[in-house]
């Protein structure tokens, strides 16, 4: 054999062991060699091609990584067009006695119609919220690849759909017909989406929007390395054999999805089976709750006629096709009207910009306010009242101003400025140098403070009064019981029942005292038990129920720990501070201005007075345990313990319990119903426990 055969079968078997582990990855999500390893195999077929450039081959996988950027993007004519959907909508205001989801019934009717057929089958998939491409594929090889454009003609992308890993160069296997036109959705997932923002945040750069737009963006960049460098993905969709669009893979679209996993192309995990509309509205419900846990983000769902020979009979109707329809979730992005732009104190006196708006439905829900988090985002989208402007509610969070629309601007707006005070108590609004939030300097003088510090000083994870709700506080407040956390500690029973009357008789109820004929005292019983079993706890617990600003669980379990007492802490400086473990310089000078406030001091010193206390303990600079060090995430369910009872008991063997999945992660416990933490640490290959290890862990430690 000579040399250059060695090299040549050598390139052979590297191209096959990356695209083996590139399908199993990406594919089975079964991956079969640690990352390290899988980069390993590809800088030796770089070394090698680049050393012998004959053997570069168009179908390497070492072609992912991009080519020299283009001018511009050629125009593509698709041999099939790419045609778009009919969309349905589940109607969440239709008045009773009304079909919400009339829509679908009403497509599943006229195919039913169509057919002949009572209950035919439908190919379900999520509607992925990412960029429609194409891709041709001549004698197994990918030769081109294009956006979907206006349906006829799409921008010739190739270059840039190379990088993209998901996307085999070379199809598996056998079977495939000489040409072959595959369907699909380029998107980025959301993990590479916050973790690309991350990062471009850390080094000063521009984050991305959203994760479509971030799929859209990376896909149209001239330069392939651009793209190279943004984490897309891909799943196939459909499939096409031009030019003879009869020409049959398979009899069902089902199973031409399977042929096309074979192939080499992953497909979404989610695709099922449906019968009728109520099997298709029972999908819908299905995928719409486990929405916000998908690693991908989607907009609906896809209906398809399973059977391709009912494809055909059912035809197409002006663009869009008779036998597929979307069924789109609410918006989760609307237009509405600034009205006012006020000012909110949260509990650490951070002034946070609120824009009153005009209601809309967003994602299904009536949205009034949206967070403009800051002074310096409110610069960035220069927001006024009177814009209009693009509001956003994905998922559950608290909905945002995500853009102004500048044409409908009205004449003679002014730009917005952060007050000089606080509406709440009148102090100074300050920002200290580097800090993006700019804060009321009132303190527990503020009532907007003092009553979001008491909501938090008695949450459950901080001195835990069980019972002591929001509106028991903002009434103990109003009527002049609480000045502090600290006078919680002086309520009596007579208290509660007095505040409870002078409530019903400000709100014109009629008291309960009166109502029942009888004194109810069993709620006010309850309460004053809470606040007197709250006293005896821990420094941990006490120090984050202060609510020192940037001080969280975490910090306020490693402060305890380095300091093993109050006084020690409070005499602390701010260099000490920042030998802490995890405390930078700022927020080392939170602690210390916090300590230093004479204020503060005051209400720590009555909380002890009252009988509030812990065991102190020695001091302990440095983790110990056999988890010192390691990084655990929890994620799903478990059925022996509370999330919070794992947490503290990993932690007492000395682990760092993350919120997230990352590279530094030594395992995550996995219970049951786990979601996207479970899928990243597969992905990152790091090490899966079940709830039996890590019982046997605690068991065999003693926790």
């Amino acid at each position: 054999m000579t040399q250059q055969t060695a090299v040549a079968r050598q390139a052979t078997t590297l191209r096959g062991a990356i695209d083996d582990a590139n399908y199993r990855y990406y594919v089975l999500d079964d991956p079969s060699i640690p990352d390290a390893e899988y980069d390993r195999l590809m800088r030796e077929l770089e070394a090698l091609e680049a050393a012998h450039p004959e053997l570069a081959a168009p179908d390497s996988p070492t072609r992912h990584v991009g080519a020299r950027p283009a001018s511009g993007f050629v125009e593509v004519r698709h041999a099939i067009p790419m045609l778009s959907l009919s969309n349905a909508f589940t109607d969440t205001d239709a008045p009773d006695g009304t079909d919400p989801d009339h829509e679908v019934r009403d497509f599943v009717r006229r195919v039913e119609q169509g057919l002949g057929v009572h209950e035919p089958e439908f190919a379900v998939e999520p509607k992925l919220d990412g960029l429609a491409i194409s891709l041709r594929y001549e004698n197994g090889l990918f030769v081109q690849g294009a956006t979907r454009g206006d349906g006829s003609t799409g921008e010739d992308v190739t270059a840039n759909l190379r990088t993209v890993k998901a996307i085999p160069l070379k199809l598996r296997g056998d079977g495939w017909p000489a040409v072959l036109e595959v369907r699909g959705e380029v998107f980025m997932p959301r993990a590479g989406f916050d973790a690309y923002n991350a990062r471009m945040l850390r080094e000063g750069g521009k984050p991305l929007a959203n994760p479509r737009n971030g799929a859209a963006g990376s896909l149209r960049q001239l330069d392939p390395h651009v793209t190279a460098s943004r984490p897309l993905a891909f799943y196939a969709y459909g499939v096409n054999l031009p030019p003879d669009p009869d020409a049959v893979i398979a009899d069902r679209h089902s199973a031409a999805m399977a042929k096309l996993r074979g192939w080499g192309f992953p497909t979404c995990p989610q695709n099922a089976i449906a019968r009728g509309a109520d099997g298709c509205l029972a999908y819908f419900r299905k995928i719409g709750a486990a929405r916000n846990d998908l690693p991908y983000g989607i907009d609906g769902v896809v209906y398809k006629v399973d059977r391709y020979d009912q494809q055909r009979e059912l035809g197409f109707v002006a663009r869009a096709p008779r036998w597929a329809i979307a069924h789109k979730f609410p918006a989760e992005e609307q237009a509405t009207v600034v009205e006012a732009i006020d000012i909110q104190i949260g509990r650490t006196g951070a002034a946070t910009p609120v824009a009153r708006l005009k209601p809309v439905q967003v994602a299904g829900v009536t949205v009034t306010n949206a967070t403009l988090h800051n002074a310096d985002q409110v610069a960035r989208l220069d927001v006024r009242v009177g814009d209009s402007v693009i509001v956003r509610r994905a998922g559950d969070v608290i909905p945002e101003v995500v853009r102004v629309i500048p044409e409908r601007r009205p004449a003679h707006t002014e730009p917005w400025k952060m007050p000089a005070h606080c509406p709440i108590c009148g102090s100074a609004i300050e920002r200290e140098e580097g800090e993006a939030a700019a804060r009321c300097t009132g303190g527990l003088v503020c009532a907007a403070q003092r009553r979001e510090a008491i909501r938090h000083f008695a949450s459950r994870r901080a001195m835990d009064i069980d019972g002591l709700g929001e509106r028991y506080i903002e009434d103990l407040i109003a009527f002049d019981y609480l000045h502090s956390p600290a006078d919680l500690y002086k309520l009596t029973l007579d208290d509660f029942l007095a505040m409870k009357r002078r409530a019903e008789e400000r709100d014109g109820v009629i008291p309960e005292t009166v109502k029942a004929g009888k004194i109810a005292t069993k709620w006010a019983d309850n309460l004053v038990d809470a606040i007197a079993a709250s006293k005896a706890g821990t420094l941990e617990r006490f120090l984050y129920a202060l609510g020192i600003p940037e001080v969280g669980e975490a910090t306020a379990k490693t402060l305890a720990r380095h300091f093993g007492s109050l006084d020690a802490l409070m005499r602390a400086s701010e260099a000490e501070l920042t030998e802490v473990n995890d405390v930078g310089p700022i927020m080392a000078g939170h602690i210390a201005a916090f300590f230093a406030e004479p204020r503060n001091r005051k209400v720590i010193v009555a909380l002890r007075n009252a009988g509030v206390h812990w065991k102190e303990t020695a001091p302990q600079r440095k983790a110990e345990g056999p988890l010192a060090g390691r990084v655990v995430v929890l994620t799903g369910s478990l059925l022996s313990l509370t999330r919070d009872e794992a947490k503290d008991k990993l932690e007492a063997l000395g682990a760092k319990v993350a919120g997230s999945v990352s590279r530094n992660t030594a395992f995550v416990v996995a219970g049951e119903s786990a979601g996207s933490k479970l899928e990243k640490a597969e992905a990152l290959g790091v090490e899966i426990w079940d709830e039996a290890r890590l019982l046997a862990l605690l068991k065999s430690h003693g926790t």
